[in-house]
């Protein structure tokens, strides 16, 4: 319309670095990171950060060049989500996890100036280099974190890394205060790389914009019904998706980031109770481990403890029993390539009246897209229309919004496809429910073909996750000559129970139908990313190796 004038006045490229210079602002003697004796303040943080962005920038760094951080959840880890872009520089957190011939993978791909680590994870990093440096790649700058508070090993002088590495509170002491931010020229540009959990195939790097950044942390903030200053304690890996991009979001409220370098029962429940948390998140595998802690490490909640879930289904009965200790579970759903939560199960009043059970199961449903999101929806991936809300019609989950990735960095070919028809395809399987309400059902790829009938691998771990004595649970496919495939279910026993194969898929079969109760049962335990997710490939292998549980002439189902 005439009139209208675009200028610095009304128009500012959206970043969550300005997160940052508010809660300085507006919360600058509150505290902002605590990690057991150390604590910094909103305004410590603001010049650790400004420091660290200067010295990086002394050192060579320009806008536009990749920095890695191999590190768990530590003050330096959430420094870096500020003070790498505030350089202009784009944040690569990697899976502490990884071995080095992975890490030396990842950082040939993103082609990382210099690498941030944690002194325990230093022989990896330095094995990666090692790796590296008998290609033509030049090796990235080693930067070592320290512990607080503890003698430190030294770089070690046998492996390949740059003369003259450096230790990171001397490096932030090299910076200075008065540096200029390097703020975007344009809200697209990349922020930080994610490098996919890789639990079916080779990583993929995932790139985030600053506007993408700047949206989906204010939609976790709201998700999460976060008030002004919240209490929030890092038992999200802060490398996986930025820690559900609430290291930005937690800043926007002037909250305290209570730092936990390792997640353990007693470490969540005696934080909780020193602290005061007030919110939290995990994949169901931290609330599994809170649920069956011992009573020797729990403690009452001082108040209530809002903890969003995802990375994986969440199963009812797990939802039940954190509601039975106190816990205010939000669950939300979404993938690396859409910054973490894309959708959240948005609690209606009227549920309240449901039995606990019924709850349960309604909160277990993905729902729908958050606020920074535009649209989700389930769709034939053939024909694009969307399924009917009936419960039962199976599509794929598919998103659209301004928090989707930029692209795969490097791989034109699969961004193209991931965004074929307009829409990212997630690669989930799920349902739409009457309400509108979105229920996964299975990975395209897990999903359990037998007989010609289609076994939701989440439905049977559900039923197997309410058994008494299963402590753990993942299904996958055994071969069968007659079937094709039958539910091969892989359980970890709580300590001190005993159940056997037949006492379990009875209690399957009087729960499903019968040809969906698991045929074979294995007790092994499971193994799983960092992040939670079981690794469903090697057991596919397992299950594989295993051969034909049965011959037609004598199959029965």
């Amino acid at each position: 319309m005439e009139g209208m004038i675009r200028c610095s006045a009304n128009h500012v490229p959206l970043s969550p670095i300005s997160f940052l210079e508010r809660s300085a602002s507006v919360y600058r003697d509150r505290v902002a990171i605590v990690y057991g004796r150390v604590k910094f303040t909103w305004r410590d943080t603001l010049e650790r950060c400004t420091r660290l962005a200067s010295a990086i920038t002394h050192l060579g760094i320009s806008r536009g060049d990749v920095v890695a951080a191999l590190a768990p959840n530590i003050p330096a880890m959430y420094e870096l989500h500020f003070g790498v872009p505030m350089a202009g520089a784009v944040l690569c957190t990697l899976n502490i996890r990884h071995d080095s011939a992975m890490v030396s993978t990842l950082l040939k791909h993103s082609e990382a100036k210099m690498i941030f680590v944690d002194y325990q994870l230093l022989d990896t990093a330095q094995g990666a280099l090692e790796i590296l440096s008998k290609t033509r790649t030049k090796l990235p700058r080693l930067v070592l974190i320290p512990e607080c508070d503890k003698l430190q090993p030294t770089i070690s002088n046998s492996g390949p890394t740059v003369a003259g590495d450096l230790e990171y509170e001397t490096l932030i002491a090299m910076g200075k205060t008065d540096f200029d931010i390097r703020w975007p020229n344009d809200e697209w540009d990349p922020i930080a790389l994610n490098y996919t959990s890789g639990t079916t195939s080779r990583p993929k790097g995932v790139i985030y914009s600053h506007r993408g950044a700047h949206l989906n942390s204010l939609a976790a903030v709201l998700l999460n019904e976060m008030g002004s200053m919240p209490v929030y304690l890092w038992t999200v890996p802060m490398f996986h998706c930025n820690g559900w991009c609430l290291t930005w979001g937690v800043a926007a409220q002037g909250g305290t980031n209570v730092c936990l370098r390792n997640v353990t029962a007693k470490g969540i429940f005696d934080s909780i109770s020193q602290h005061r948390v007030t919110h939290m998140g995990g994949a169901p595998t931290v609330l599994n481990m809170i649920i069956n802690a011992p009573v020797g490490d729990q403690r009452p909640l001082p108040g209530k403890v809002a903890v969003m879930t995802g990375g994986a289904p969440p199963p009812p009965q797990v939802l039940f029993n954190m509601k039975e200790l106190g816990f205010g579970v939000f669950h939300s759903y979404g993938l690396t390539e859409t910054y973490g939560p894309g959708t959240v199960c948005t609690w209606k009043p009227e549920w309240d009246l449901l039995p606990p059970d019924k709850q349960a199961k309604i909160n277990a449903r993905q729902g729908l897209h958050h606020l920074g999101m535009e649209e989700v929806d389930i769709k034939d991936p053939v024909t694009m229309k969307s399924v009917p809300p009936d419960a039962k019609t199976i599509g794929e989950v598919m998103f659209r919004g301004n928090t989707v990735m930029n692209g795969y960095l490097k791989d034109i070919k699969a961004t193209e496809e991931s965004f074929k028809g307009g829409w990212f395809r997630s690669g989930d399987l799920g349902v739409k429910h009457p309400d509108g309400y979105i229920e996964l059902k299975d990975r395209s790829k897990d999903i359990i073909i037998s007989g010609g009938e289609n076994i939701s691998t989440i439905e049977v771990e559900a039923v197997l996750f309410s058994h008494p004595a299963i402590l753990e649970a993942a299904v996958v496919g055994r071969p069968d000559d007659h079937w094709g495939e039958t539910p091969c279910a892989f359980v970890k026993l709580k300590e001190g129970c005993n159940a056997n194969a037949n006492e379990i898929i009875k209690f399957c079969r009087n729960k499903l139908p019968h040809y969906m109760a698991p045929k074979t049962v294995v007790f092994y335990d499971l193994p799983k990313t960092s992040t939670g997710k079981t690794q469903k490939y090697i057991l596919k292998e397992k299950a594989k190796a295993m051969g034909s549980l049965s011959k037609r002439s004598s199959s029965k189902m």
